[in-house]
């Protein structure tokens, strides 16, 4: 299994059933070019810290909501592959769709699965 992991900021008024909505509509287009599992996660009880926190990982305002994200791939390869035909496909494109957060401030990274218990 091979994983990308997402942190982003959601903006201010964003109700967690309207992200949802915008998040159903990408979560095929992954799975249509190979990965196996989408999930979304709502902040719910992340808490603030006094030297890091997920808030400051994403440089979160005053009302924004932190979504933590992951999707699973079968493989590298495949990731590979497949996140590129993501990024070409029209309706991932700038304007497709608006983003509920804001990309500048999303981080994101690929993972090798060391444990899936």
């Amino acid at each position: 299994m091979y994983i990308d992991g997402f942190l982003a900021p959601v903006a201010a008024g964003t109700s967690a059933e309207a992200y949802r909505i915008f998040a159903a509509k990408a979560a095929p287009i992954f799975k249509e070019h190979g990965a196996t599992r989408v999930v979304e996660g709502w902040g719910d009880d992340v808490p603030h810290g006094t030297l890091t926190d997920f808030y400051r990982a994403v440089a979160a305002t005053e009302g924004e909501t932190v979504v933590f994200s992951w999707i699973e791939w079968p493989d590298k390869p495949t990731r590979d592959a497949g996140m590129k035909k993501v990024m070409e496909d029209p309706r991932m494109q700038p304007g497709a769709e608006p983003m509920p957060f804001d990309g500048k401030r999303l981080i994101f990274g690929g993972f090798a699965c060391l444990l899936d218990a």
